[in-house]
């Protein structure tokens, strides 16, 4: 096969970056979509739709065949399932009590904790501190911030951190989509129950409002970020894919402006941007330090299978769901 020469590498790289930050912006402007849904009967709800009409899509896909399947290929895409829907869940909840902006950046803390926790170099340290402070401008700078959302924001940087991890395992265990087919359709069975408890206490006009915003929440934060990012990924080096998931916090800044009427004070503002440096320095320094192994860049996600010892196996690799997308 030709390899690309250096110009048509670089007109490539800038192409598939202008893709990703637009799949990045669209991702945010589904979860404000699903954001406008909340006076109707909270966020869970709105969880349960997105999480089930990707859920549907992904096994029309995919076609899993869970009946064939070993142990040792399922356990992933379970613990896959219960990052989700902790991911998913806390998420809204913190986008209903602090902001879309906010939430999203203290949610970010998780796949940089991944970042950080694969690399063992003493700058790591100065980072970890870096982005307490940018916590501690986001949080303690805003009078009566609930302390509730910061919780469930922080509970949702756990399940992304989780997802990272489980499911770049499931990728390499199960063929294709098959893991996370699996883990979407066991998440969305999870929060079923409180969509349908939900639909029992609506009038019909306000269950169909309901159902069509969720269901735009779901394509435009699941189905389109994870189309592009996994095109994107075979056109450029996944440390600059990494760096310009840096501005996830931006965008959601941004997008909650503007649709949603929420803004950030300077102090916040300044948190939102030491939190994304910080990120995509940790990126960087991953990236310099795998150098000498390979020369393709290797990202947190494979870094973090070393950190928790995951077992070595001889399944043939698959591509796993992208990382980065803050809202899946």
């Amino acid at each position: 096969m030709p390899t690309q020469n250096a110009p048509q590498r670089l007109s490539g790289e800038r192409s598939a970056a202008a893709l990703q930050v637009g799949g990045a912006l669209t991702a945010q402007v589904g979860a404000a979509i699903g954001a406008t849904a909340f006076p109707i009967a909270g966020s869970a709800p709105v969880v349960a739709i997105r999480q089930g009409f990707a859920a549907i899509a992904f096994l029309v896909i995919a076609r899993p065949p869970v009946h064939r399947m070993r142990w040792r290929q399922l356990w992933p895409a379970l613990v896959l399932a219960a990052s989700l829907v902790l991911m998913n869940l806390s998420l809204y909840g913190a986008v209903e009590r602090l902001g879309l902006g906010l939430a999203v950046t203290l949610e970010f803390l998780g796949p940089l904790g991944v970042a950080l926790a694969a690399s063992r170099r003493a700058l790591d340290a100065v980072l970890a501190v870096a982005a307490f402070g940018g916590v501690v401008l986001l949080t303690g700078t805003v009078p009566g911030i609930d302390p509730l959302g910061v919780v469930l924001a922080l509970l949702g940087a756990l399940g992304w951190a989780g997802y990272i991890v489980f499911s770049q395992l499931a990728g390499r265990r199960l063929p294709g989509l098959q893991g996370s087919a699996i883990a979407l359709t066991l998440a969305s069975l999870c929060t079923l129950p409180i969509l349908i408890a939900a639909l029992l206490h609506l009038s019909g006009a306000d269950a169909l409002r309901l159902l069509g915003l969720g269901v735009c929440a779901s394509i435009l934060s699941t189905l389109i970020p994870n189309a592009i990012d996994m095109t994107v990924l075979r056109r450029m080096r996944r440390e600059l894919f990494g760096v310009i998931q840096s501005a996830q916090p931006a965008l959601a800044a941004l997008v909650g402006f503007v649709i949603l009427g929420q803004s950030l004070g300077a102090w916040q503002i300044a948190g939102l941007v030491l939190i994304s440096g910080v990120n995509a320095v940790a990126v960087l320094l991953a990236g310099r330090s795998r150098g000498a192994r390979a020369p393709e860049f290797v990202d947190p996600i494979e870094a973090a299978e070393d950190v928790l010892a995951l077992p070595d196996h001889r399944d043939p690799p698959t591509a796993p769901i992208p990382v980065g997308t803050a809202d899946r």
